[in-house]
């Protein structure tokens, strides 16, 4: 007899059906698993029979083939044990082969049946529903796969409840969803004290989602401003949540099952490699640009990581998705993210001043900032200078608008381009629009147009350069409540875009 059961494996954020054949056999006893699988698979043999024998089942004294199918899919991770323990029990007629065909299952066996919580609940969720099936997983990963609405799913302690569930003996309730996360941020943008004009980029950028550099001493603040950005940002929408969410499910990093509508900040150590950046290692995990989707990316001391890191980010800036490409996986990853860097004008960081810069000024700012290439640099939409901030102004009392007022203002243009936007695929901020859609919502104005005419002549502006000005007035405009984009607006944008060689 062969008993089917069904379960996944993930290629980034897809997951892939599988189905678990399991045969018992006359012949001499064995437990064996085949159809690629990897070193965790192929120890889930001894996993179940271990959690048979804390049942008080004995496997039969036959052969036991286990077949993944399709048998040409790499099957990794320990998921798989829960779904060969079924079947298995279904060829033993213990419970119904057929409820057993009705759901998928994930999850991993321990010793004594207990199942323990895995990773990529959400995604087999959503393949079950797409399949018409219901989804069986540990009690831990209940409340994230629930989030789905659109499948039944049930979540067990143990693997003696899963078949007292599928014998009638006592049946498990749907799981309910976990508790939304709702956002909390301590650091209010009133913290910072002066640079008014970064803070005017921060939520331009915010309202955007443009890329930002900021260059300035060690000590200006460029760290604590870019801290305080989630405070202004919009939470998730349903949309953004869910996809957000189906990484961090494959990274293991949605907490008790609840569905955080904070977006992601992440801000990786100048020493990460390429595989924990882009995305990569074993398995073909998600980096932090993945990670970072539909949130923000902070990269402090930019010039410091490696060349080869800076270089790969050109791609997904520009196309919002990454392909890990491995020999053995070809996997793609959403990334639309907003980047935020730092940097110091120079190794000493003291550049700008005369008493405290290096002999080698201005070379060694040069060969500073010159680890950051032009295309790359190129693909920043606002570039800003943070001076150092006086001692003496460090007791006054906070200025500015707070976060709140400032995170209104964002939500306010985030409402009016998801409107503008509405029903237009692969775009959803003013930082999406390219080529005749850009044209239609960000044709400046005769005056504007022939000023950023003559900037781009004497500045040399190259032509993507040229559109991220028209995207960067665009958003400017949106936060004046304009509906059409004027010369300040043009004129705003290209301060943030012209920069000396000081500074870059």
């Amino acid at each position: 007899m062969v008993a089917h059961a069904y379960t996944v494996a993930f290629e980034g954020v897809e997951a892939r059906m599988v189905e678990v054949q399991c045969a018992v056999t006359a012949g001499l006893p064995a437990f064996s698993i085949v159809g690629l699988p990897d070193k965790a698979v192929s120890e889930a043999r001894e996993r179940v029979r271990a959690a048979m024998t804390a049942m008080s089942i004995a496997l039969p004294s036959k052969r036991i083939t286990v077949n993944l199918s399709p048998a040409d899919l790499p099957k990794e991770g320990s998921h798989f044990d829960l779904p060969i323990a079924m079947a298995l029990l279904a060829a033993l007629d213990i419970i119904p082969g057929e409820d057993v065909e009705s759901c998928v299952a994930l999850g991993e066996l321990a010793l004594d049946g207990v199942l323990v919580p895995v990773i990529g609940a959400l995604p087999a969720a959503m393949a079950a529903a797409e399949e018409d099936r219901g989804l069986l997983c540990p009690k831990a990963c209940g409340s994230e796969a629930a989030w789905v609405g659109a499948t039944k799913v049930t979540a067990a302690n143990t693997l003696l409840d899963v078949v007292r569930h599928f014998t009638g003996e006592h049946v498990i309730d749907a799981a309910q969803p976990g508790e939304v996360a709702l956002s909390s941020f301590g650091k209010d943008l009133r913290d910072v004290k002066g640079q008014e004009r970064a803070k005017r980029a921060l939520e331009i950028a915010a309202a955007g989602r443009h890329h930002l550099f900021m260059v300035g001493t060690p000590g200006s603040g460029k760290s604590m401003l870019a801290a305080r950005v989630p405070s202004i940002l919009p939470p998730l929408s349903p949309v953004e949540a869910l996809e957000t969410s189906m990484i961090h499910s494959l990274s293991g990093l949605l907490d008790e099952g609840g569905i955080s509508r904070a977006r992601p900040f992440r801000e990786p150590h100048h020493t990460a490699s390429m595989a924990a950046i882009v995305g990569g290692g074993r398995g073909a995990k998600p980096g932090e640009i993945s990670l970072a989707h539909n949130g923000v990316l902070f990269m402090d001391e930019f010039p410091e990581f490696p060349r080869a890191v800076l270089e790969t980010l050109r791609q997904p800036i520009e196309t919002g998705e990454v392909m890990v490409a491995r020999a053995n996986a070809h996997i793609r990853y959403p990334c639309q993210f907003m980047l935020i860097a730092a940097a110091n004008p120079c190794k000493c960081g003291y550049l700008s001043d005369p008493a405290r810069a290096c002999a080698r000024v201005p070379h060694c700012g040069e060969d500073y900032l010159g680890r950051i290439s032009g295309p790359l640099m190129d693909r920043f939409d606002l570039r800003v200078e943070v001076p150092p901030v006086g001692y003496q102004d460090l007791d006054l009392p906070p200025s500015g608008d707070s976060s709140a007022d400032v995170a209104a203002r964002v939500a306010a243009a985030r409402a009016v381009q998801a409107n503008r936007f509405e029903g237009i695929a692969n775009a959803r901020v003013n930082a999406d629009a390219e080529g005749p859609l850009l044209a239609e919502i960000a044709t400046p104005d005769a005056e504007g147009r022939a000023f950023l005419s003559k900037v781009a002549e004497r500045f040399g502006l190259s032509a993507r350069g040229y559109h991220r000005v028209l995207r960067v007035a665009r958003t400017i405009a949106d936060l004046d409540g304009s509906a059409a984009v004027r010369h300040p607006h043009i004129a705003e944008a290209v301060s943030y875009r012209i920069v000396t060689a000081r500074e870059v």
